[in-house]
């Protein structure tokens, strides 16, 4: 979701992370989703050079970037990676201290670690939970308190939503909110009248494992609401890992045109065609078998291939 906004005051990276999931349908990422987080990689790096602002929402490793090496999930050379992107930056953060439950305990230890490492290279580095910033004359970054990840009491924890605002311009990025499934989240949203948001949209692959299915339906519920009072949503993340997503989001489209919204994926925002790799990773697999040296460099204990660059 990893997203850069420009105003004339101010050019903000908003969670300048990318990540592939290590395995899906019992599968290693294809060469293909290598390709593409190689490519994403340079793109981010390009990006974080216009930058002046570096947002982070959470520390789940597709929103932040980490200072150790990693090949088969971050695309991350030690230190140099997180080094390019936040070096001389004002990196706005989630507090690392506040509203982490258990499962993200880790990931709020890889945060210290990040701010004695990566994060020595910022400029300043401040908690934004609740704050909002001014630059220029008129350019606002607010930040939301801490809201659920999903459900209400989710186990995945708490993350931080940004709303830019250039005079009446309002851009709000709302990553990881599952939907929003919590009823207070999307009230927050709409109190915020952006006329743009990003946001994840419901995990329907995650039916019945991590999220139940009323879970979901609320998810779907609340989504629909959302592009009835905002004019363009932008739908990204979690709700693309399945491969039905456009058919399960039904509603929520029609709603949008009824009313004379719209609702697009980032690609199809940026004039792009849409790829859904990770989605489409089984296939992928039958349809472009690897060559013999990926499947060699599969065959390596997981530590080992996330210090050798795939063969791709």
């Amino acid at each position: 979701m990893c997203t850069l906004v420009e105003t004339p005051d101010i050019t903000v990276l908003l969670d300048a992370g990318v990540s592939l999931c290590p395995y899906r349908f019992q599968l290693p990422p294809h060469p293909f989703e290598f390709r593409a987080i190689e490519k994403l990689r340079r793109r981010i790096a390009e990006a974080a050079d216009k930058a002046e602002v570096v947002t982070i929402s959470h520390y789940h490793f597709d929103h932040h970037t980490p200072s150790f090496e990693d090949w088969i999930v971050n695309w991350t050379e030690k230190n140099e990676t997180a080094r390019q992107i936040y070096l001389d930056k004002k990196v706005l953060v989630k507090n690392p201290r506040d509203k982490i439950n258990s499962s993200q305990r880790h990931r709020a230890w890889l945060a210290w670690l990040f701010q004695k490492t990566c994060g020595k290279f910022a400029k300043v580095l401040e908690k934004a939970d609740g704050k909002q910033f001014l630059f220029g004359k008129e350019t606002v970054l607010r930040f939301s308190e801490a809201v659920f990840h999903g459900p209400e009491n989710s186990m995945l924890g708490w993350v931080v939503m940004t709303l830019v605002q250039y005079e009446n311009e309002r851009f709000m990025f709302a990553p990881d909110l599952q939907g929003p499934i919590s009823t207070h989240t999307l009230n927050l949203i709409i109190r915020a009248k952006p006329q743009v948001v990003m946001v994840g949209g419901p995990p329907f692959y995650l039916s019945g494992y991590k999220v139940s299915e009323a879970e979901l339906q609320l998810g779907l519920k609340n989504l629909t609401k959302l592009v009835e009072v905002v004019p363009l949503t932008i739908l990204e993340h979690h709700t693309l890992r399945d491969e039905l997503w456009r058919q399960r989001t039904e509603q929520a489209y029609a709603k949008a045109v009824e009313v004379g919204h719209e609702v697009m994926t980032a690609a199809e925002f940026a004039e792009n065609k849409n790829s859904f790799l990770e989605a489409k990773r089984k296939s992928l697999y039958v349809e472009n078998p690897p060559s013999k040296e990926f499947e060699k460099w599969m065959k390596k204990d997981f530590k080992k291939k996330s210090t050798v660059k795939p063969p791709i």
